[in-house]
């Protein structure tokens, strides 16, 4: 059997796998659709996204400003991250705060937190969405790079929480939201250290959420966030045997941005 006979009932594996789990989203999209779920308001609620100069931080940044949240906004390119705040207000945010962070360094995770809570307040709504990917083989990848994508796509995720929960838990309220990925669920070629960052994330912000469950901290909610490629720049070059890459960035851009905003409202909160 050659090598190609032999990918193709991989390939049908991976296909039938998304789409059964796009069948049940879009079940689910309709069942909600005729039995609207309950939305947060986050009206007035300090939101902190992490990687929010470009792509889906920008994109969840401007869904936020038009529902009346204080933004706080972080990323390692000032320019990027000041560019957004700046489309923030146009789209109607009154309060935004840019701060530049280097998410794959605890120290400064950590400073820019003490920051935050100095000058803004406590975080309700925590977003974990900055990212990086390497986009080579694995053997050929130099340990820094590897390192650094551990450090972004995962470990910051730790630091955050360290900083930001205690307030949560002492308040009993509060949202962490875990940006992981369709390779945090399934293992994909090129992407060897991308995918074990993903995986990470994930379990971190599941286990996470067990914990907080079984303390009976009920107002802190989690949600976690699996988007396939993203037309963002970052997946430039990757490739997919089992579906057109054109359509499946296109469903990551939506299904990403679109799915997680679905669940809060910015209706004016009661007296």
């Amino acid at each position: 059997m050659s090598q190609n006979m032999a990918l193709k009932p991989k390939a049908a594996k991976k296909l039938l796998i998304f789409l059964g789990k796009s069948v049940l989203a879009l079940v689910e999209a309709i069942v909600f659709a005729i039995i609207p779920k309950p939305r947060k308001n986050v009206a007035g609620e300090i939101v902190l996204i992490t990687g929010a100069g470009s792509g889906l931080g920008r994109l969840l940044a401007l869904k936020f400003a038009q529902l009346g949240s204080v933004l706080v906004l972080w990323d390692i390119s000032q320019e990027s991250n000041e560019e957004t705040c700046k489309m923030a207000v146009e789209a109607g945010a009154t309060r935004v705060y840019a701060y530049t962070c280097d998410c794959s360094r605890k120290e400064e995770i950590y400073r820019v937190a003490n920051q935050v809570k100095k000058e803004v307040g406590d975080v309700s709504i925590l977003i974990n969405n900055a990212g990086i990917v390497t986009g080579g083989k694995f053997m050929d990848c130099p340990d820094e790079l590897i390192e650094k994508s551990l450090d972004v796509n995962f470990k910051s995720h730790i630091w955050t929480y360290k900083a930001f929960l205690p307030a949560m838990i002492a308040n009993n309220r509060g949202h962490l939201v875990c940006i992981s990925s369709s390779a945090g669920l399934i293992g994909m070629n090129g992407l060897a250290d991308y995918c074990a960052s993903k995986f990470a994330a994930y379990g971190f912000a599941e286990s996470i959420f067990l914990e907080s469950f079984t303390k009976g901290q009920n107002g802190i909610k989690t949600t976690i966030v699996c988007p396939f490629f993203i037309k963002t720049g970052m997946f430039d070059g990757c490739t997919t045997g089992f579906l057109p890459l054109k359509l499946g960035l296109l469903l990551g851009e939506y299904l990403g941005a679109f799915n997680l905003m679905d669940g809060f409202t910015g209706a004016k909160k009661k007296n």
